[in-house]
């Protein structure tokens, strides 16, 4: 279980650092479901899997040059075609601290994601919140655990992140970044006096968990080097997550609840009940 400093560190950052959760054995294992699901050799399919940066979120990318051979594989709901990776979402240590950053009895899994920056090739991951890509869910208290497969470090493209950006709102059509890929807002005065719009590495080692809010900014450059950098991010619902559709998503046709109602549903299992 996490410590109240670290409840209060995540409340005021928007990001968490966690323990290493996995063994080196259950990495491997995770790696290798990896490869079969991306080279199609699994029975089942994941909802996505696809080169981010040919994908539909190229509004994350303006700013970016990028060459045409760069790639981010994502995957979405890999939990749907591997056992072992609906396993690790099932984690008993990893939903039990995100029950509690969440303040909630109970946690679904919204979806998870898979992403892939290959060596040399890997491209970047824009600056965004993850909430305002999510446009048929409310409230915006959703919490991410973000698994390394590699050490993810600043050499291999590891995600950085804006620390108590996740009070301030929805700003995601105002992202943006410099060649340095620094982060910047391109209206700032629409900002909370006082913000602060500085990025910090959020490195992490293989099988160690990071924790982040659904409105933390964050992002990821390239990966330059020769090492690779696979991670397993799963987002999970509060109990009391809804349904309130305004755009699409690719997870709008797992959908079986109305508008309003909370969502539910074989496709958002529940993996933590504190009553259970």
């Amino acid at each position: 279980m996490l410590t109240q400093a670290q409840i209060e560190q995540f409340d005021r950052d928007g990001f968490l650092k966690g323990d290493v959760i996995l063994s080196d054995a259950e990495v491997e294992t995770l790696r290798e479901e990896l490869s079969l699901v991306m080279e199609g050799k699994s029975v089942k399919r994941p909802v996505l899997n696809r080169n981010l940066l040919e994908g539909e979120n190229n509004d994350l990318y303006e700013n970016m040059k990028m060459s045409v051979n760069e790639k981010v594989v994502q995957i979405v709901n890999i939990w749907m075609a591997s056992d072992a990776f609906y396993r690790h979402a099932a984690n008993p240590r990893i939903c039990e601290e995100v029950a509690q950053l969440c303040r909630t009895d109970t946690l679904r899994i919204w979806h998870d994601q898979v992403q892939y920056k290959p060596p040399v090739s890997g491209g970047p991951t824009g600056w965004h919140q993850d909430h305002p890509l999510w446009p048929i869910i409310q409230p915006a208290d959703l919490v991410s655990a973000w698994v390394a497969l590699d050490d993810a470090v600043i050499e291999n493209g590891c995600m950085w992140m804006v620390p108590g950006s996740h009070k301030w709102g929805d700003h995601q059509k105002y992202l943006a970044s410099d060649a340095d890929f620094k982060p910047y807002h391109k209206q700032p005065e629409l900002l909370p006096e006082g913000a602060v719009v500085e990025a910090v590495p959020f490195e992490i080692k293989k099988g160690q968990v990071g924790y982040h809010h659904c409105l933390t900014w964050h992002g990821s450059p390239h990966n330059r080097s020769q090492l690779h950098r696979r991670a397993i991010a799963v987002h999970y619902m509060p109990g009391h997550t809804r349904y309130e559709p305004k755009a699409g998503h690719p997870m709008k046709a797992y959908v079986g609840v109305q508008p309003g109602e909370i969502l539910q549903g074989e496709h958002f299992p529940v993996v933590y009940s504190k009553h259970s």
